[in-house]
């Protein structure tokens, strides 16, 4: 497993796709949590959810490795490619559903 991220130059500023589980929303399903990720701005459902949308659209687009949560007051990133959890020193505060 890495121990730092050598993927951050994919993050770009995003804007959310949706207020929710994008995938989910258009089937009327169901989440946990919520993922967006920092390449184009998908938000997907987190792996705790049954159809765990965030990692398929980095199986669909393994360019875009990069999500942080869309939970209201969490700031930490996740790199699918490295398999990692950490924090951005000095980012600016994660965007979350309202």
């Amino acid at each position: 497993m890495a121990t730092s991220c050598d993927h951050l130059d994919l993050a770009r500023e995003v804007t959310p796709s949706s207020n929710g589980c994008e995938d989910c929303l258009r089937i009327g399903g169901t989440w946990v949590h919520l993922r967006i990720c920092m390449t184009c701005g998908h938000v997907g459902c987190c792996d705790s959810s049954p159809a765990k949308h965030a990692t398929a659209h980095w199986h669909d687009k393994p360019d875009h490795p990069l999500v942080r949560s869309f939970e209201p007051g969490e700031d930490w990133w996740w790199c699918y490619t490295d398999q990692l959890a950490f924090d951005v020193p000095g980012a600016e505060p994660a965007p979350s559903y309202q």
